[in-house]
């Protein structure tokens, strides 16, 4: 008996004090494994109560348990991990032992500390469990206990757990994913408008759609920072971010609910549109923004419930949002910045909705002044005159209304930042040849070519100069690389046959 509430009080202390979530437990309640991956001394621990005969019996549960820990430590797609074994037995085993658990079995990067609790070693052994640990184990030996009090022992343990387990399982339970189909439908209904009425990645079409566009935004177009949630340019962007919004999507819903999730969505929709609007002059549009957003709202589940994160799902998710904004940062033409602006939108609106069932005002005051703080900032950042950017737009405008002069001294604001701003050396290249200076705009062409070697639409141009220039060798090579950048441009494609068509009749 007095082992067993020994055995007992240690499973009490690390499941209710330290919170490990009980594993398994056998059927006579007299093995349980134990999971706590935030206690990195002992992420796993195996409680045994059975009274010792022999240490080869000893030796081979050992094994046998060093197998359980490489299954757990391949469940949980660790690289390594270590578990502390504990036998609480009446009395030890009647031949020599102890060198059997002085080093940890290892097997395969996964190790197994076993220490053996008897009633002649209660003090020194509690005390290895405790430095093994890294904290202080307490177990009162002298207690006395009938079956009753035994018995309670075991079921306030026992539903602390199951508490616990029902708790964490209703966070994952305010709401049944309907906002998610919603917008995935709408995705699914606007890529067939756009494809029927011109093509979703022609630019005129997903303007006249609702697209991200900088100069009639400026004009106070201010649903575009909206629209273009539900737009995508291309099937492949349509499929990648309608299976993102699908898992992440209905994954959010349901931890915040149906009106919260709409409301992370569509502010961090907006706060992705706004900070593209920014930093980007590109037209664009997709959901990326506010799948982002999703990211954010997870996040939050992180802040506001660290150990329930980090044990699902938080490694997992942080590993994606890094993946997804190295991605970004690599390949030309992906809008990192509405990737960023997404993400913080959408952990702001958490933190202004917070998580069902949650009073705390702090949260909500800071995420608020921080979402209003960070909107005012960078709708001034957007319709900044000095903005980049936004001289960028309005150049841009300006030269669609043909008011080429008006344009140029706005651009010679910028041609000290040509690297990294290389539009300008296209917008004044196109108005060299929209001027009948070819050979300004070919010295232009061929220095934005070899600055931003992905800018499609200057080698196109260039091959259109280079036949102005009778050079059709040179036109050839540049609308060839035109088409490898992007070889859906249908007037690429129609120019490199006609350049084709020319270098035959020579």
């Amino acid at each position: 008996m007095k082992q067993d509430i020994v055995f007992w009080q240690l499973v009490q202390h690390f499941v209710v004090k330290k919170e490990y979530r009980i594993l398994h437990i056998s059927p006579d309640q007299m093995e349980v494994w134990l999971e706590g991956l935030i206690h990195k001394k002992a992420p796993i621990i195996r409680l045994y109560r059975h009274d010792l005969d022999w240490s080869t019996w000893l030796q081979r549960d050992m094994e046998n348990a060093s197998h359980h820990v490489v299954n757990f430590k391949n469940q949980l797609r660790k690289r390594s991990l270590r578990a502390l074994n504990i036998y609480v037995s009446s009395y030890p085993p009647v031949d020599d032992w102890e060198f059997r658990i002085e080093e940890p079995l290892v097997n395969k990067k996964a190790e197994l500390h076993s220490v053996v609790v008897h009633e002649g070693n209660l003090h020194v052994a509690i005390e290895t469990i405790s430095n093994f640990t890294g904290y202080e184990v307490p177990v009162d030996e002298n207690i006395v206990m009938d079956d009753l009090g035994l018995y309670h022992l075991k079921q306030s343990v026992l539903n602390a757990s199951s508490q616990r387990v029902n708790m964490e399982r209703s966070i994952f339970q305010h709401g049944k994913p309907f906002f998610t189909y919603l917008f995935i439908i709408l995705h699914l209904v606007m890529f067939y408008l756009l494809e029927t009425n011109g093509g979703s990645q022609n630019p005129e079409t997903l303007m006249q759609y609702g697209a991200k566009y900088n100069p009639a935004i400026l004009e106070g177009e201010w649903w575009r920072f909206f629209t273009p949630i539900v737009l995508h340019i291309g099937f492949l962007h349509l499929l990648l971010n309608t299976m993102a919004l699908f898992y992440l999507g209905t994954a959010v819903e349901r931890i915040y609910g149906n009106a919260r999730f709409l409301l992370i969505y569509l502010f961090a929709g907006f706060a992705g549109s706004l900070a593209s609007f920014v930093f980007t002059s590109s037209l664009s549009a997709g959901a990326s923004g506010a799948i982002f957003g999703c990211f954010g709202a997870l996040l939050f589940v992180g802040i506001t419930y660290p150990k329930l994160f980090f044990r699902t799902m938080g490694m997992n998710i942080l590993v994606l949002i890094g993946i997804n904004l190295a991605i970004g940062f690599t390949i030309p033409g992906i809008d990192n910045a509405g990737h960023i602006g997404g993400l913080i939108g959408g952990f702001l609106a958490s933190a202004i909705v917070h998580l069902p069932k949650h009073t705390k005002p702090i949260p909500r005051i800071l995420g608020f002044g921080a979402a209003v703080g960070l909107t005012y900032f960078l709708l001034v950042q957007g319709f900044n005159s000095d903005n980049p950017h936004m001289l960028l737009n309005q150049a841009e405008t300006m030269i669609q209304q043909e008011e080429f002069e008006d344009a140029r001294s706005l651009l010679t604001k910028l041609e000290d930042r040509e690297r990294e701003f290389p539009e300008v050396l296209f917008y004044l290249s196109f108005i060299n040849i929209k001027e009948g200076r070819i050979e300004e705009a070919r010295e232009q062409l061929e220095k934005l070519t070899s600055i931003a070697p992905e800018f499609h639409e200057a080698h196109y141009n260039l091959a259109l100069v280079y036949l102005e220039l009778d050079e059709t060798e040179k036109a050839s090579a540049s609308i060839n690389k035109a088409v490898e950048l992007d070889s859906t441009g249908e007037n690429y494609i129609n120019l490199r046959t006609e350049i084709n068509r020319l270098l035959e009749d020579e």
